[in-house]
């Protein structure tokens, strides 16, 4: 007995988004937790899944990456567009840090939130709110590096305003030969930024899904809105905006590199995040599972490793 032989005519037969196959999904997550290294044949050749034994070695080596890739870029005289999350964000102090220890500058670094809270019609947070984006970067961040920050001209929010632009702004460095690398976390709907996979119902093709670079006041899955008032509003899910400002799959998988990140793990052994790594990891790419197509990508994705399970009851 389980959702799959329950689900007809349940308050959850319609909940789920249409094109999700939840005996693939459920067979994701029952995989052999030591075979979740095992490469895939749609996995990019240099996709690399990375398992973390604790959230401070799991920070560490995330925001080494980053940092690194921020270096090597410099090095190589190359601009760097980072498409940059605010979840998970326990990288962002060890960035700072590697930065500081090996003296690099960033002012050849452009900076993209990959998304924002938002209403209806885009509007978003004022800067300085405690629950905005814009304002979670520059404390944990662009704050912290002091001289060696990324240039304030060079930082891109999730505004109704400066969203749109994002597409041109990072076609123009690339075109230069900059370099583009979109750091992420993979959602409890296997959201990539917050580019939800119920919008798959609006496309009549995988190409035509691929081209969306952004989407303003976008409507959030109710699994969304769930997974952010436990991670993020410590469970008031009526403080979280049920819309959101979101960059989309045509700028994120133009990607020269990714460095992806799960770290839900929560307490008493329990966690929220292992099926959506699973999914990410066996499902192959499908529009209606958008982190499917990350490992796709040449790059790193750091998890905890306790994520990968065994999945399942557990009610000691």
């Amino acid at each position: 007995m389980n959702l799959l032989s329950t689900i007809k005519g349940s308050l959850l037969e319609n909940f789920y988004p249409a094109g999700w196959d939840l005996a693939r999904i459920d067979a994701c997550a029952g995989n052999d937790p030591a075979t979740i290294l095992d490469r895939q044949n749609f996995w990019h050749k240099d996709f690399e899944p990375i398992p973390c034994d604790s959230l401070e070695d799991f920070g560490m080596l995330m925001g080494h990456e980053i940092a690194l890739t921020i270096k090597n870029t410099r090095d190589a005289g190359k601009q760097l567009a980072l498409i940059l999350p605010v979840g998970p964000m326990g990288m962002y102090r060890w960035v700072v840090y590697f930065l500081k220890a090996w003296n690099v500058s960033c002012d050849h670094v452009h900076g993209f939130n990959m998304d924002e809270w938002s209403d209806g019609e885009g509007n978003t947070l004022d800067s300085n709110d405690p629950g905005a984006f814009q304002n979670a970067m520059e404390a944990a961040f662009y704050g912290p590096l002091g001289d060696l920050s990324v240039p304030v001209s060079q930082r891109n929010f999730a505004t109704k305003e400066n969203l749109p632009t994002y597409a041109k702004k990072i076609a123009k460095i690339k075109a230069e030969g900059g370099h583009l690398t979109t750091v992420f976390g993979i959602g409890r709907v296997f959201h990539i930024a917050f580019w939800e996979p119920h919008f798959a119902a609006e496309f009549d093709s995988v190409e035509e899904w691929k081209k969306q670079t952004h989407r303003l006041g976008a409507k959030l899955h109710p699994l969304t809105i769930e997974q952010n008032a436990i991670t993020s509003f410590k469970s008031r899910y009526t403080a979280v905006p049920a819309r959101a400002n979101t960059v989309g799959p045509g700028l994120f998988l133009q990607s020269d590199t990714i460095i992806g990140g799960c770290d839900g793990v929560l307490g008493r052994g329990m966690q929220w995040q292992g099926v959506s790594l699973w999914t990410a990891l066996r499902y192959g790419p499908d529009m209606w599972v958008p982190a499917s197509f990350m490992p796709t990508l040449a790059g790193k994705l750091f998890f905890m490793r306790e994520l990968a399970g065994p999945l399942g009851a557990d009610c000691n």
